[in-house]
């Protein structure tokens, strides 16, 4: 390396440096959502991976444009939200994912548009207090909920809460592992709550730390108060309409 030269500074798990990363970020958990993502882009311009993480970054309708595979949890989330932003400091983020409902009235495959998250989690307590809200930026969430119009997607716009794990922690009963707390998803309906995921409230939270502008649209995969949940037909579909909203979303917030 010649005398001044600053060698380039990569993330430890992300495997990405300065310069990789666009100012606007889809996060996806699943990795083969990610290639679905970027196979909407014009151009990829780079591509890294590191055990479930994957990014690419490339050009969407003449706009740069990042995607992150998280993988689950907000403990992933955690990882990918910190190590962006030391790449720049001027990040958007938004999530696209799966959810599932927790109003009667909320069907297979229709988005939801999360405002804040409740933080069941325990992540982001290393970070801020109990009572420290988990809130969407207002500029995404009206970005998105534009967008959901633009497209025609059927959607709700509420409340989401975010729990640390699957089974246990949004009160699934598996045989030989009761959950502690038998009806999580009613209880939390009934306050108004309108889905349950595992990443949005660790999002929000570190974008809120760390100055960024963050929202989250997740599709919906289970219906839990009908004990309905989505086939492979309504899976895909959900899956297309939320990414559309997302990359409509982004694609506003970077013309205005």
């Amino acid at each position: 390396m010649r005398q001044g030269a600053r060698k380039r500074v990569r993330q430890y798990h992300l495997g990405v440096g300065g310069g990789d990363v666009a100012p606007h970020v889809i996060l996806v958990g699943d990795p083969a959502r990610a290639e679905i993502v970027a196979g909407r882009f014009e151009k990829r311009r780079g591509e890294w991976r590191h055990r479930e993480f994957v990014t690419i970054s490339g050009v969407y309708h003449g706009l740069e444009m990042t995607v992150t595979g998280t993988g689950i949890g907000p403990d992933n989330m955690e990882i990918a939200v910190i190590e962006l932003s030391q790449c720049r400091k001027d990040l958007t983020l938004i999530r696209v994912g799966s959810c599932g409902a927790l109003q009667r009235d909320i069907r297979l495959g229709d988005l939801v548009v999360s405002t804040a998250a409740v933080r069941l989690e325990n992540t982001t307590s290393f970070f801020v207090p109990e009572g420290f809200p988990a809130v969407a930026s207002f500029e995404v969430t009206q970005a998105l909920v534009e967008a959901c119009r633009q497209t025609r997607a059927r959607h709700h716009v509420g409340i989401t809460a975010s729990a640390p794990g699957f089974y246990g922690a949004q009160s699934r009963h598996v045989p030989g592992f009761p959950p502690r707390f038998a009806d999580l998803p009613g209880d939390l309906g009934r306050l108004g709550v309108l889905n349950f995921e595992m990443e949005i409230s660790a999002l929000f939270t570190l974008a809120s730390l760390g100055g960024h502008r963050a929202g989250a649209v997740c599709a919906v995969y289970a219906q839990r108060p009908r004990r309905l949940f989505a086939d492979a037909r309504q899976m895909k579909q959900g899956e297309a309409r939320a990414i559309e909203a997302g990359l409509a979303a982004l694609e506003s917030l970077a013309r205005r």
